[in-house]
């Protein structure tokens, strides 16, 4: 079984969303089968199946998620996010500007989903690997 802190070690790798394809790989390589973010307050829950969970507490102090997604405007930033221009913090302000409460990203199908407050999903897209 993974550890919260094996975990934390890996995302601290994550500088850019440059990154995060490395970072997928590492914590798949761990045992994560899923996970999802929160962008309320930075929680992670990480799975194993359906019988383990380990859960990343809050990272910064709670945002506010905008009430109604901005699908084109969230689409824009990720990108310029996806090609190292922002940071995550940065990256994270942007998401609850726009709408996005969390992200869940599946090992199995190597996607990473994005929802809005109302849970539908923004936008689904597929992990470079």
């Amino acid at each position: 079984m993974f550890t919260v802190e094996q975990v934390k070690v890996a995302h601290s790798k994550v500088k850019s969303g440059a990154d995060f394809p490395a970072y997928i790989k590492e914590i798949k390589s761990l045992g994560v089968t899923h996970y999802e973010a929160y962008v309320t307050d930075g929680h992670i829950d990480y799975h194993r199946g359906n019988d383990y969970t380990a859960k990343v507490p809050a990272k910064y102090d709670p945002l506010i998620v905008a009430d109604t997604a901005k699908n084109e405007e969230f689409k824009a930033e990720l990108i310029a996010h996806q090609q190292g221009k922002t940071d995550f913090l940065t990256f994270i302000k942007m998401c609850s500007d726009y709408g996005i409460e969390k992200w869940e990203i599946c090992m199995d199908k190597m996607t990473c989903t994005y929802y809005d407050k109302a849970g539908n999903e923004i936008l689904v897209e597929e992990i470079p690997q």
